[in-house]
């Protein structure tokens, strides 16, 4: 079983903590008022059965769930290590979370060993919020898949979208394995 550890990041209140409850099927004890994350918190279940490389794979995830809060930075290095993928979170209809995505960005993606086919972007909408000025991301993102998301109106697009990212990440991960293990065997 391939175990693969995700971060949740983004700004505050863009809905991170909500994403992963939803994709983790975790129950939200917060009654519909928001809470800051405090750190991370960290949501593990087991992905649905998944193909790659003409292989059956379960896959063990853990969901990190990462405050928006810049006070918690001297805790990123920690957060980072081990990390096989990243779901940047931000709310389209807020003015800036566009920008401080970008400082996201520039710290888990310039500064660590993740690519950009490692990560994927949720513009996340609430409920009941008219259509406003959206946002728009800088070109850092333009190799991203980027999913808009409500998983009040259409959640099962969304929990596609994610067992796709997790197919993905898992079939990179499958294929490196395979490579070490060659390398491995090359060498004797």
């Amino acid at each position: 079983m391939y175990k693969i550890k995700v971060l949740v990041i983004g700004p505050c209140e863009s809905g991170k903590t909500a994403l992963s409850n939803f994709l983790a099927e975790a129950t939200d004890t917060s009654e519909g008022q928001y809470h800051p994350t405090q750190g991370v918190r960290i949501l593990e279940f087991e992905g649905t059965s998944m193909n790659t490389n003409s292989r059956h794979s379960e896959i063990e995830v853990e969901l990190w769930d990462c405050s928006g809060d810049r006070k918690f930075e001297s805790c990123w290095p920690a957060i980072a290590k081990d990390t096989g993928g990243i779901v940047f979170v931000y709310n389209p209809d807020e003015p800036n979370h566009d920008k401080q995505l970008d400082y996201w960005y520039n710290y888990f993606i310039d500064q660590q060993t993740i690519k950009d086919t490692q990560c994927m972007v949720m513009a996340h909408h609430r409920s009941g919020v008219g259509a406003q000025e959206r946002s728009v991301l800088s070109s850092s993102f333009s190799n991203m898949p980027c999913i808009h998301s409500n998983i009040e109106e259409n959640g099962e697009m969304v929990r596609d979208e994610f067992n796709r990212f997790l197919t993905q990440l898992l079939t990179a991960m499958s294929h490196k394995r395979d490579q070490e293990e060659l390398s491995i065997m090359n060498s004797k």
